[in-house]
């Protein structure tokens, strides 16, 4: 009986691929070369840039920071000191002025643009056509005219001098400078009043969780509010009667030619955060239009068939579902913000780009100035991104 003739697909039969034509060995040689590429290449163009500097006398030197600023800063820090405040602190305060219109910023172009977004698709012909009319113009011009028009338009409105201040209840006086207000601050009790409003905030949170879940069992409304809302007053009413007077109020007095007392904001700081939050919620109010379309309709007729009102359904059905959509790209015009804040520049606001720009103008250091920026600007738009991906996964719809 004849031997069976060994096949030609079994393994043995194959030769091994050779190295040169394995394609996972050809993509991570490509991956390899194209890192070598994009380094070479960076090294190429930093050190062509320091070596022309170093011909022209300018070395890059951030030892430049630790000199004086020289300049006073009359927005956000009160006791800047310009002949012995350092560039990195006169850099400090420009960061906290930023901060200030943004975080600001965004908590106004948001509530802003949540409401003009839903009166975007109101029934009412007015509301809708007057949000449309908004959206348009604040889209479609230019932030750095809006922010002349709005700056040029407060210096014209406003009296010149501070003895014609127009004085508003509260003692608020609105002139061209600022406007000043009466200042809060706390007193050595007050400690026990953060403490009450903390515990009240934790036993409110706890109320909330478990009105939701009486909900679930039941089938009975929540009410979650009218159980948050009077445990934090309630404790916040306990701890403000033990600390017996926990803040202290002080009021602007115009003496001089200067307001004593109280705190102040600037025409440039009122200025830039009104444009900054006109402009962003224009751009928000469409987002939110177009999350709250994209909820299929039924969802809303099955919400009036249960006997929800409008604005219940607005509340418990369509924003829960259209945030989903609404916060990536929300996420974008967050950073637009954080970013359009440095054309504060143009009115003369005291921000990170102005006093940067200050700096390089007294010392030359252009490059070391423009680096600083950027790792500060990339820092708060990484921040900002951070913040925004940890909402988007909360947020995310869980699926099994």
């Amino acid at each position: 009986m004849a031997e069976p003739t060994p096949s030609r697909l079994t393994p043995s039969a194959h030769a091994p691929v050779p190295f040169w034509r394995d394609i996972r060995v050809i993509q991570i040689f490509l991956q390899i070369v194209f890192v070598v590429l994009v380094v070479a290449f960076f090294y190429l163009l930093i050190n062509n840039l320091v070596t022309g500097l170093e011909r022209s006398n300018l070395p890059i030197d951030f030892g430049i920071l630790t000199r004086p600023f020289g300049t006073q800063i009359s927005e956000g820090q009160m006791d800047f000191n310009p002949g012995k405040s350092s560039n990195l602190q006169a850099l400090w305060a420009g960061l906290q002025n930023t901060l200030r219109v943004v975080s600001v910023g965004l908590i106004g172009a948001t509530i802003l643009g949540i409401l003009v977004g839903v009166g975007r698709l109101a029934t009412n012909a007015l509301i809708r056509s007057v949000s449309s009319v908004y959206i348009e113009i604040f889209r479609n011009t230019p932030l750095l005219v809006q922010l002349y028009f709005i700056y040029r338009g407060m210096r014209l409105v406003l009296p010149e001098t501070l003895r014609d201040s127009i004085q508003l209840p509260g003692s608020v006086y609105l002139n061209r400078r600022a406007v000043n207000f009466p200042l809060v601050q706390g007193t050595d009790t007050v400690w026990i009043l953060w403490i009450a409003l903390a515990v009240g905030l934790a036993v409110g949170i706890g109320l909330w969780v478990w009105r939701l879940r009486v909900q679930e069992r039941t089938g009975q409304p929540a009410n979650v509010l009218y159980w948050f809302i009077p445990s934090v007053l309630v404790t916040g009413l306990v701890g403000w009667l033990l600390s017996g007077g926990p803040l202290d109020v002080q009021t602007p007095e115009l003496q001089g030619f200067n307001f004593s007392g109280g705190d102040r904001l600037s025409a440039e700081y009122l200025a830039l955060t009104i444009g900054l939050i006109l402009y962003t919620a224009a751009f928000i109010a469409d987002i939110v239009r177009a999350g709250i379309q994209a909820v299929q309709y039924g969802q809303i007729e099955a919400a009036r068939a249960q006997g929800l009102t409008q604005a219940q359904t607005l509340r418990l059905i369509v924003l829960p579902q259209a945030l989903r959509l609404i916060i990536p790209p929300l996420g974008n015009q967050y950073l637009n913000l954080a970013k359009n804040s440095s054309l504060g520049i143009a009115i003369g606001f005291f921000d990170t780009y102005n006093i940067a720009n200050v700096i390089a103008n007294q010392t030359g250091q252009s490059v070391t100035l423009f680096a600083s920026m950027m790792a500060i600007y990339l820092t708060m738009s990484l921040v900002i991104s951070l913040v925004m991906n940890l909402v988007n996964y909360f947020m995310r719809l869980r699926e099994r």
